[in-house]
């Protein structure tokens, strides 16, 4: 947790978390702004959980996987595509949990990348 009003801060933070960091849009304890929005909250904590739950647990990935996680992220995408063009007005707690879910696949994904693709084309 950073400042009371997110945009006060230095603007290359911006660019480190890749987020908008609008107030009204993230998350605030205490009157103070988390540094990201609800949304990427939601997608860094799914990715974060992830990995850690690949660590513990042993994830066969194959095409069913790839495609379910590719479809994780489709209410993330659904719900700012329809946020962005005015159909409606989505809440923290539904861009949280989509977020989530996107991370997650997202989290699939990178995994799957690295270890299936990168390490079967360099063998090591």
């Amino acid at each position: 947790m950073t400042s009371k009003n997110p945009n006060d801060e230095n603007k290359n933070l911006r660019k480190i978390y890749i987020c908008h960091r609008k107030p009204e849009r993230s998350f605030k304890i205490r009157n103070y702004y988390f540094p990201v929005c609800a949304r990427c909250t939601g997608i860094y904590l799914g990715i974060f959980s992830f990995f850690i739950f690949n660590y513990f647990f042993n994830v066969q990935y194959d095409t069913i996987l790839v495609l379910a996680a590719i479809i994780m992220m489709i209410p993330t995408f659904l719900d700012g595509l329809t946020q962005f063009f005015n159909f409606r007005e989505s809440n923290n707690t539904l861009r949280f949990i989509t977020g989530l879910i996107a991370g997650i696949g997202i989290g699939i994904l990178i995994i799957y990348f690295f270890d299936y693709i990168l390490l079967t084309q360099i063998k090591l």
